[in-house]
């Protein structure tokens, strides 16, 4: 099953559906919400709706990731999950070209729904880093994920980038035009590289494997288990709640920048310049970070990774000309990866294989309430102060408590508990 093939497939998905991080989520949503679909005038009004449409796509993932990974777990399913929220991804996102100017009620439903494929598939997509890397390789093949995936979402939004900057050159009559094909080249871009996946890796089948009835009945089952012996796994606990708190403020950053950059008044090419910056970095810097971890340890180039990001957020407070953003780029750039890949790798460490899609489960459900909380403090605190400087600010509180419950966490115990769990 830990053929190059079927680790090379695995990782091209992060090829494939990056391509929606980078050009929507990160890149021309927020510009274009803000300038385009909602009122340009009210920059704090839109920042608000962003931040309120982040957190409903969140809460609609976290609500079903734990018992659809538990129902795959039992079905066999994986990849047959994957398959359906890559489609509900490929389709809404394709869809926000259908949206008018001033419509930022449907765009928000089709960036909900999008949202909703993209981050339902990567419980699937993670779950199934356990059946293509052995235990030596896990911390390798997920920055290998990461790394293909800024990447491969770096060049698309490129190539976005220019077709708005430059629309003459494609034959496009103007940029509005232009971010609107571009939302449907990533479509296209998203469905087509997901193929390797779909038909090289390999999922395990359980011998007798139920049929979707039987399997959500037994998921519901599994489930409540799981909860009811979570005092079993207080290694797995404890660095879940970590993750909840540091990751939240990760993708807070991820999905909130370019909005705070237009509020504070820099301009939209700046910001595309600074977005790019990030993704040829993180490149490198992904895979250099699994080097950093093999010398220093997992958890303790993760806790690197949230003191910079705690740093940053500083910065980001005193930020107020477009070199600052370009240095915040490129410091983003170097961590941003690293401490997700690693964080998937040392979570696959400490759960038991049998259960992968639905620990996965409970590992993005919490993923995503943090993302509930981050985006929605940075809109909520602006809202109150008047001031998105304080709304991102508020952001450090969470790098401060995930890391200080990070270093609480024994992951020698959760080693061997799920080497035994394995071996029994």
């Amino acid at each position: 099953m830990n053929d190059k093939r079927s680790v090379y497939s695995w990782a091209l998905y992060d090829w494939a559906n990056s391509a929606f991080a980078t050009t929507v989520m990160a890149g021309f949503f927020p510009l274009f919400f803000k300038g385009y679909w909602a009122n340009p005038d009210n920059p704090q009004e839109s920042t608000f709706y962003l931040g309120m449409a982040n957190s409903i796509a969140s809460i609609t993932v976290a609500a079903l990731a734990p018992f659809l990974g538990a129902v795959a777990d039992k079905m066999s399913a994986k990849k047959k999950f994957l398959m359906f929220f890559l489609f509900i991804g490929v389709i809404m996102t394709g869809s926000l070209w259908l949206v008018h100017r001033g419509d930022w009620m449907l765009a928000a439903l089709f960036y909900v729904l999008a949202m909703t494929g993209f981050a339902g598939g990567n419980i699937f997509y993670d779950s199934l880093l356990m059946t293509v890397a052995p235990a030596d390789r896990l911390d390798f093949v997920s920055s290998l994920g990461y790394a293909l995936g800024y990447i491969g979402g770096g060049l698309l939004f490129l190539v976005n980038v220019i077709m708005y900057l430059k629309p003459h050159i494609f034959g496009i009559p103007d940029g509005s035009t232009a971010i609107r094909l571009s939302f449907v080249s990533v479509a296209v871009w998203w469905g087509v590289f997901s193929l390797p996946i779909l038909i090289f890796v390999r999922e395990p089948v359980i011998p007798g494997s139920p049929g979707l009835g039987e399997s959500m009945k037994q998921g519901w089952q599994q489930l409540a288990d799981t909860v009811k012996s979570l005092k079993n796994y207080k290694v797995v606990g404890t660095f879940l709640l970590a993750y909840w708190l540091y990751i939240d403020g990760v993708d807070t950053i991820i999905v909130m920048a370019v909005d705070y950059g237009m509020s504070i008044g820099f301009s939209s090419s700046s910001l595309i310049t600074a977005l790019l910056m990030v993704q040829f970095i993180a490149f490198p810097s992904a895979l250099g970070y699994s080097k950093i971890a093999s010398r220093i340890g997992t958890r303790n180039a993760i806790f690197t990774g949230i003191c910079a990001y705690s740093i940053i957020t500083i910065f980001s407070y005193f930020m107020k000309s477009e070199i600052h953003f370009y240095i915040l780029a490129a410091a983003v750039g170097l961590f941003q990866g690293g401490i997700q890949a690693l964080s998937r790798s040392l979570y696959a460490r400490i759960i038991p294989v049998s259960k992968s899609a639905q620990f996965y489960g409970f590992y993005n459900m919490l993923g995503k309430f943090a993302s509930v909380l981050g985006p929605m403090m940075v809109g909520s605190v602006t809202m109150v102060t008047g001031n998105v400087r304080y709304g991102i600010l508020s952001v450090i509180l969470l790098f401060i408590a995930g890391g200080f419950l990070l270093m609480k966490t024994d992951i020698g115990e959760g080693e061997r508990i799920a080497r035994e769990e394995m071996d029994g």
